[in-house]
C-alpha cells in the first residue's frame, strides 16, 4: 500500500535523522482525517522536487512530527507540459487540474478565451484562482508528486501568445486544425505548450493570433471532446512519445 503524501512548506536542509513539522490544516488532515498514528510512516514533499519518508514520531490537533528515514531528490521532469486551460463552465475547471496534475502537467494557465461562458473577475476570480490551485495540491499528493504543478493568474490572449512564443513546442486543440496531434515531433527538453478552447471553440482571431508565434493548429480525431477533458487527452498521447512514458 502506497504511503500517504502531504505538503510542508519547505525541505531544505533537511537530513536523515531530523525531526520535520507539519502544522496547520495539513496537520489536521493527517491526524484527524486519516488518523495516522505514532509509529506509522508517511511522504512529505515541498512540491519542489525534494521528499522525505519516515515515522510519526508525534501528533497533536492541528500538529505533527515525522523522523526522517530518507531523503529523495527528484529531478524535474522532461519535457515541462504547460497546458492553457481556458475557462469552462460550472466546475469542470476544476476537473481539468485534477486530471491534468495527475497526468504531470508542469504549469497549468487559466486563459480568458473570448468564447469562454465563464467569467473571473474581482472577487470571484480571486477565489476559482484558489480552488484551481487546492484542486491541484490535492491531486499532486493523491498522485504522489514531488513537483507540484504551477497554477498562473488568469492570463489574456496576448500573455498567451507570449507563453507560446517562447516554447520549444506548442499546439493548439482545434476541430478544424489541418494537422493531426500525431505528427507534431515532441522535443526531448523544454517546454510543450498545450491550447485548450473554450467550449464555443476558438476565434478566427485567437487563432492567426497564436499560430503567428509558431504554434501548430491540431485536431485529436473526428470526435469533439471537452474542454475539461481535451488536455489531457492531449498531454497523454504527446507523453506517450516521451521518456518520460518509455
Amino acid at each position: 500500500m502506497s504511503l500517504p503524501v502531504h505538503l510542508v512548506p519547505s525541505l531544505a536542509g533537511v537530513a536523515l535523522g531530523d525531526q520535520v513539522s507539519v502544522d496547520g490544516d495539513e496537520a489536521h488532515h493527517a491526524v484527524a482525517v486519516r488518523r495516522l498514528r505514532v509509529g506509522e510512516r508517511v511522504v512529505l514533499t515541498d512540491g519542489e522536487g525534494l521528499s522525505v519518508t519516515g515515522a510519526v514520531a508525534s501528533t497533536g490537533k492541528r500538529s505533527m512530527t515525522v523522523t526522517v528515514e530518507e531523503v529523495v531528490a527528484g529531478e524535474r521532469p522532461q519535457p515541462a507540459f504547460t497546458v492553457v486551460q481556458a475557462l469552462p463552465k460550472g466546475d469542470r475547471g476544476e476537473l481539468a487540474v485534477e486530471v491534468l496534475t495527475e497526468i504531470g502537467a508542469a504549469r497549468i494557465v487559466p486563459w480568458a478565451a473570448s468564447r469562454s461562458v465563464a467569467v473571473w473577475k474581482g472577487e470571484r476570480a480571486e477565489k476559482s484562482l484558489a480552488k484551481w490551485r487546492a484542486t491541484a495540491r490535492e491531486a499532486a499528493k493523491q498522485a504522489r508528486r514531488s513537483w507540484f504543478p504551477v497554477v498562473e493568474p488568469l492570463a489574456t490572449t496576448e500573455t498567451v501568445a507570449a507563453i507560446l512564443g517562447g516554447a520549444a513546442a506548442a499546439v493548439v486543440l482545434h476541430e478544424e486544425g489541418g494537422l493531426p496531434l500525431s505528427s507534431v515531433t515532441v522535443p526531448a527538453d523544454g517546454e510543450v505548450v498545450v491550447v485548450v478552447g473554450p467550449e464555443g471553440g476558438l476565434t478566427n482571431d485567437e487563432i492567426a493570433a497564436f499560430e503567428a508565434t509558431g504554434a501548430v493548429a491540431v485536431r485529436l480525431g473526428v470526435e469533439v471532446l471537452r474542454t475539461s477533458t481535451a488536455g489531457l487527452a492531449a498531454v497523454a498521447a504527446l507523453l506517450a512519445r516521451t521518456a518520460r512514458w518509455a
